[in-house]
């Protein structure tokens, strides 16, 4: 069996050592925020506030992927990417952009082989970007492809598919990253709490009945008719666990 976190720690540079990454976003809350979920990965990672400490810092940290706010106080991502790209052209670049941002610009761009998410987004969606762009570039490479399995349950991240057994699963967008990480973290409770903040919007502020709602709408997929694996701990949070001899 395989799981998600075994493929965090097989997401390396080819020497083996941690992939680097660049954060750069003037948002002292959403910079340590991204940087404590990157570091979780098992990443090694490096915080900038502005343009011109970011392109000190990727001068002097070298990082297989940057992931980079449009809208800094000196002077925009792009400018940054003009700037970096000129000593490193092949660094694959997230941006980070406002619902009301230059997006016509930056879809130009990312027709290069980058990629961008738009606030507010959730943690696992901006990790999946990053992961899909780190295999894209050949910085990095995961032993088990892009399939996660546990049990007979098994999600493919790049193609969006579920199936159980034999079964396709169809997930909306929110259940989909919302049974992630679950199977990310196979036989771990997790509370509400950290279920919110890795799986809806960073600033989202939801209440932990969407979580109840969510988790019934997956069983009812995933569990109905079957052996259950998706679990309630009490006064806890939920487990996902493969079924008794899945």
């Amino acid at each position: 069996m395989s799981t998600m976190r075994d493929q965090a720690t097989a997401l390396r540079r080819a020497d083996g050592s941690p992939i680097r990454i660049l954060v750069v976003d003037d948002e002292a809350s959403l910079s340590d925020l991204l940087s404590m979920a990157l570091r979780y990965e098992g990443w090694d990672v490096r915080a900038a506030a502005d343009g011109t400490s970011a392109v000190r810092a990727a001068r002097e940290f070298r990082p297989d992927a940057v992931v980079l706010d449009v809208m800094l106080p000196d002077f925009d991502g792009l400018e940054v990417l003009r700037r970096m790209r000129a000593e490193t052209p092949d660094v694959p670049v997230l941006f980070l952009t406002a619902k009301d941002a230059v997006e016509d610009r930056i879809a130009g761009l990312t027709a290069g082989g980058d990629d961008y998410v738009t606030k507010p987004f959730s943690l696992e969606e901006l990790v999946a970007r990053l992961r899909g762009l780190l295999r894209r570039s050949g910085m990095a490479a995961a032993r088990q492809g892009s399939e996660l399995i546990v049990g007979d349950l098994v999600l493919d991240e790049d193609s969006h598919e579920v199936r159980r057994g034999d079964a396709p699963v169809e997930l909306t967008a929110t259940e989909f990253e919302l049974l992630r990480y679950l199977m990310r973290n196979p036989k771990r409770v997790l509370s509400k709490g950290q279920i919110l903040d890795r799986v809806w919007n960073y600033d989202f502020g939801g209440q932990s009945n969407v979580v109840e709602l969510y988790v019934s709408y997956l069983r009812k997929k995933i569990d109905a008719g079957r052996t259950p694996m998706i679990h309630t701990v009490r006064g806890a949070g939920y487990v996902l666990k493969p079924a008794a001899g899945g």
